[in-house]
Parts: C-alpha cells; structure tokens; sequence
C-alpha cells in the first residue's frame, strides 16, 4: 500500500509539473475558489488555537522579514542574497523545543514560513541555491519541524509565499508586489512552473501536511497544486477569511483564521517591543472563538534559533489558562451572540452548553462572589451551573465560604454568582477570564438581522448607511452609528473607544442614513450600525471611508 501511495504521488508531481497544469479550471481562477473538505474544515474549526513561526535569514539585522528587499538599491538585493545566506547559522534551533512549547500552551497546529516573499527557502529544495542548504547551518529546518510537531502530536502547517521576489528579480523585473493577471504571459508560465515545483517539493517530501497559509497575493495555480497533491490539506489564507492584526467585526459561522503577532512585528525585533500581555492573547483568543473563528498566534524566533523569551513569556499565561479553561476553546461554536458587554459566550457545538467568559475584571480575588445578569441564556429546569476546572466543594484555606456558584433565572434575565475558589498564582489573584459553564440552557431571543453598508459621498457630504433585514419578533429597535478615525493596521486590536451618532427608532425593516458634516477629510475613518433591543446592543460589521 506504500509503495502505491508513494506512485500516486508521484504521478501527481509529474502532472503538476508538465505543461497540463496551464489548464486552470474556471473555478480556480476565482478569488474564493476553495476546496477544502468540509469534514476537514469542522476540524480546523474544532482545534481553535495555533502557533505560527515567522523565521528567515534577514532576522539576523531584526528588521521586517523581506519587505526591505521592495524599493532597495541593486546593491542592496546583490548583499542581501549574496551575503546574508554566509552568516546564517541558527545553531540553537530546537524544533522539538518550540513544539513542546506549543502544546504547553494549548496550540493544536504549528504553522513554519516554509519561504517568505524573498524567496529563501527553509528546506533543501532543487528550484533554488537560496535556501538553507547554502549556509554555515546546511540542515533541512522544514524536516526538522514537522518531524517535532509530528512527534507532540500536533497538526503541521507551511506558510509559503507564492511571491518570490528574487525569481522577479532575476527576471529582470520591477521588485514590488505582482499582480498575477498583469504580468506576460512567459512570465506568468515560469513564475507557476517555479511555484508549483516548490510546492511540489513541499508537499512529497514530508509525509502528511494538514494546513498551509498560502500568503502574498491571488495565484490559483499553488491552491491547485494543494489539492491536487495532498487532498485532505487545508488552505486558510488563500482559500478563507484571514484577518491580519485584528479579529473579525462580527460573528461567522463558517471557518476564518486571526492571525496575530505577540510582538508588533512578525519576525524577530529586538528593538522597538510591543510585546502583548498574555491577558491580551487571552482576551483575543476568547473573541476569536466567540465570533466562530480560530487564532493563530504568531512568534519570531530570533537568529541564532531559539525564541525571544520576551514573546515566550506570555505564552505561559497563556497556558496557564489554557490549562484551566481549554473546554471552552475546544470544538467550540459561536453563541446567538459574540458578548454582553465584557461577558463572552462559546458554544458546545453538539450540546446546548454554553462557556461565559467573565473578562474585564483587573483582578479577581480567590474566594470573592461576584454577581452578573445574562440577557441571552435562559435556563431549563435542566440547567447547571459550574466554574470551568473547579470542583465546587472548596475554597482553600477559606472554610467560611461558600464554594458553590449558583443560576438562578429572573424576570430580567439569567443571575450568576459566582465564586473564584481556584489557586492559580501564590498571591491569590488572577487578572484574566473566569469561565463559568451552564449546560441545558436556551437562547432567549432570535437575533435581528442587520448589516452595515457602504458609505455614500454626494455633494461633498458623506453619509453612514445601514439596513436592518429582518426584525425578527422585536417589533422596534434603536439603531445609531459608531465611528473614529482609524487608528491603524497594527493599533486597531488595542483601541476601543467610539464616537457615536444620534438613536434612531426603527419598527420595520428598512434602510437608514445619517449625514457626517463633522468628519475631517483625508483622514480615514471606520464606523458600524449599533442596534439596541431591550435585551442589550448589538454591533455590526466596520466599514471604512476617507471624506
């Protein structure tokens, strides 16, 4: 059965490669062209968390990976790929660390940049001298890997770039950013031919891959060669939503994938830090979840191998809650809605439980009772209550109190009280989320449908537009605007506050405008349509204008 499987592969590589592959179906030559398995993705959805690894030569002078190869100097690309491959030499690499690590922390995939835009590969490939063989290192970093991953029983994924701008460069093209469907027909050839043998190389080579995160542009030619070669694989990038830096506005109920840097840059810096707390990579992964979408957090290992023990630091607690709460990550779908306030839902995907996340607390005392007010569960007569990775029978050192946590359902909604009895850290307080699990409970309500829409600009005036499609049983909500001036790609993760517009009361489904005469021009902003029903406010999806 081997050796028939290693023929089919084979095979496969030998059609890849020969001149049949110019004949892309009309499908793939669609933007959303997506054929992963449906079982697989259920299965993506279900893991929830991953590691990524941005790692190249260029970490050597800590600086963006590849992007300074764009507008450079010849002199500049002659060193960069002429010199940097001499003094690379990530001795202290330890794949099997970094999977362990990974595990710890409550990862269930590991995803490697197999190649970045400036074409060095991580692997000892045949399609270029650019690549780790050609180094004082000279070891196969990419088999390294996935025999490690592999080995923590982890999923292995590749990031690749299709862009490769040392190929453009030889070409003798501009340096920059290609457009696929803009370039000559001679060019497009090779540049497939040359991707699809890397991905050849890539996807034979090393057993089974589960993911890959096709980055840097559309190129149906690399999903093709995915699939084709290694059928049950799964495309994120490229194939679903990924949304760089942030996490989507709203709830989705299909897969998408945040990925999200601990450090504010992807590869290894060692100056200029912002490094997140790992209350931060809590609260992200718990949105992520909530919104029906997985969090692939990103690390730059540095030079010499080893990772930045600034970016380790916050994986610990990270891992520390994981340990604690990882049920309401796991297999998890989205609720009726994302949050209440700072209070966030998960959803046991075959059962009618339901996670709160209680964030938003500075610091929550071991063997304090706080209350709250859910006013989108309902309980059943079947309904029970328990703080996920406590047993409810003690508060240490503190027999006076109560250790149990009660729900109780009122006319104004689900009461929790709650207590904290678990030790995590010596002095007794703990900063990050307490899930709290309620199994046979019911939504109270069914949510309105409502979308916002494209700004409008007529007469020098700009108009926010929204629509509500369906009410649902409300028979009246409010609905108003949010806006700010967008504060940017890597900042809009941390900023919060909106400015808002008037309420409006809406007792049909209907279409609605507002003028905005205060907004300064060429600075972009974005806004969403809030909407208020007597059960709390609902936000919508962030669109963007420049007045």
């Amino acid at each position: 059965m081997k050796n028939r499987n290693l023929i089919t592969v084979c095979i496969l590589a030998i059609l890849l490669t020969s001149e049949a592959f110019a004949q892309i179906s009309e499908d793939a030559k669609r933007s959303d062209y997506n054929q992963n398995k449906p079982e697989r993705e259920e299965w993506f959805r279900d893991a929830g968390l991953g590691m990524m690894l941005h790692w190249s030569l260029d970490s050597q002078l800590g600086m963006v990976i590849s992007h300074s190869i764009v507008g450079s100097s010849k002199d500049y690309r002659d060193r960069y790929y002429k010199e940097l491959p001499k003094t690379f030499n990530p001795t202290k690499f330890d794949a099997s660390e970094i999977a362990r690590i990974a595990r710890m922390s409550g990862m269930k995939y590991v995803v490697l940049t197999t190649k970045h835009h400036s074409g060095f590969c991580l692997w000892d490939t045949k399609t270029t001298d650019f690549n780790i063989m050609n180094t004082p290192y000279g070891k196969d970093i990419v088999k390294a890997f996935v025999d490690a991953v592999r080995a923590q029983g982890l999923a292995v994924g590749f990031y690749y770039s299709p862009e490769d701008w040392l190929f453009v460069d030889k070409q003798g093209a501009l340096v920059k950013r290609v457009d696929r469907d803009k370039i000559s027909k001679s060019f497009r050839k090779a540049y497939d031919k040359y991707m699809v043998d890397q991905l050849t190389e890539l996807l034979t080579n090393y057993g089974k891959i589960d993911m890959m995160f096709l980055d840097g542009g559309h190129w149906p030619p690399a999903k093709k060669a995915c699939w084709s070669l290694q059928p049950d694989i799964i495309i994120t990038r490229g194939a679903m939503e990924s949304p760089e830096q942030t996490v989507a506005d709203v709830v989705m109920d299909h897969p998408w994938e945040a990925a999200i840097t601990i450090n504010n840059q992807w590869q290894y810096k060692p100056s200029q830090k912002f490094i997140k707390e790992g209350r931060k990579l809590i609260e992200i992964l718990i949105e992520s979840r909530a919104k029906g979408g997985n969090l692939v957090l990103n690390l730059g290992p540095k030079p010499s191998g080893e990772l930045d023990i600034d970016e380790e630091e916050p994986l610990r607690e990270l891992a520390a809650w994981m340990f604690v709460n990882q049920e309401a990550i796991y297999n998890v779908r989205p609720w009726i809605v994302s949050h209440e306030d700072n209070i966030w839902f998960t959803k046991a995907k075959d059962e009618n439980t339901v996670y709160v996340h209680l964030t938003g607390h500075k610091s929550w005392e071991r063997g304090d009772r706080k209350e709250f007010v859910l006013k989108s569960v309902k309980a059943t007569k079947k309904t029970k209550i328990e703080v996920v990775g406590h047993d409810g029978l003690v508060v240490e050192y503190q027999p006076d109190k109560d250790p149990k946590s009660y729900a109780v359902q009122k006319g104004d909604g689900l009461h929790l009280s709650v207590i904290r009895a678990q030790r995590i850290y010596n002095n007794n307080f703990w900063p990050n989320a307490v899930v709290v699990k309620l199994t046979n409970v019911e939504p109270v309500y069914k949510v309105p449908e409502f979308t916002t829409l494209e700004a409008e600009k007529k007469n020098d005036k700009v108009y926010f537009l929204g629509k509500v499609n369906d009410l649902k049983a409300f028979e009246e909500v409010q609905v108003r605007f949010d806006y700010r001036v967008y504060p940017g790609f890597h900042e809009s993760i941390y900023y919060k506050d909106w400015e808002s517009t008037h309420w409006m009361a809406l007792d049909k489904a209907e279409e609605f405008r507002v003028v905005m005469e205060s907004l300064v021009k060429d600075k972009e902003y974005e806004f969403r349509v809030v909407l208020q029903t007597k059960y709390g406010k609902l936000y919508g999806n962030i669109n963007k204008v420049r007045p």
